[in-house]
């Protein structure tokens, strides 16, 4: 008897976990990639249910978000402008793509290469670029807030965030 109650207790274990482990396979999965968006429109955001492609966060709110559509219609989605920017760096295929920002100052998908961005705005990952419809002083283009997340210079780099925010 002293001999079968640790294998016994072994065999439970390794059960228990074997369960967890495929009920856990079972359960719905975040999303970073929605296939068959053929018409290259943004796709409505589920919360909690779409992640980030690049930073990996769970998208929990509209503002600052932004899709990548690629021509099969893959589409990719981003938290922050700035995620979307750093994907697409390492993307081959980024002159094929349509992508789309949400803007903050009229509340709508618009094409990012339309939108005007701020430099200094909290957004989720902390880089400062924000879209917007509308131009105004010190907004910039989508290509000019492409080469400034190229280069480093956005609020997570402690040089820039000074010049442009102070000691916040």
């Amino acid at each position: 008897m002293k001999k079968i109650v640790p294998v016994l207790v072994t065999v439970l274990l390794v059960a228990t976990i074997a369960i967890l482990v495929v009920s856990r396979a079972n359960q719905v999965k975040y999303l970073t990639v929605f296939k068959g968006n053929l018409s290259k429109e943004p796709v409505e955001i589920i919360f909690d249910h779409y992640q980030d492609t690049q930073c990996g966060m769970l998208l929990t709110r509209i503002k600052d978000a932004a899709e990548a559509v690629a021509p099969d219609g893959k589409t990719w989605f981003f938290d922050d402008v700035g995620c979307l920017a750093l994907w697409l760096i390492d993307n081959k295929h980024r002159e094929e793509m349509v992508s789309w920002v949400y803007t903050r100052d009229t509340n709508e998908w618009i094409s990012s290469q339309d939108a005007f961005y701020s430099r200094a705005d909290r957004t989720a990952m902390h880089y400062g670029f924000a879209a917007y419809a509308n131009n105004a002083e010190g907004r910039i283009s989508f290509a000019e807030m492409y080469r400034k997340m190229l280069r480093g210079e956005n609020l997570t780099n402690p040089y820039i965030r000074k010049e442009l925010i102070g000691n916040d």
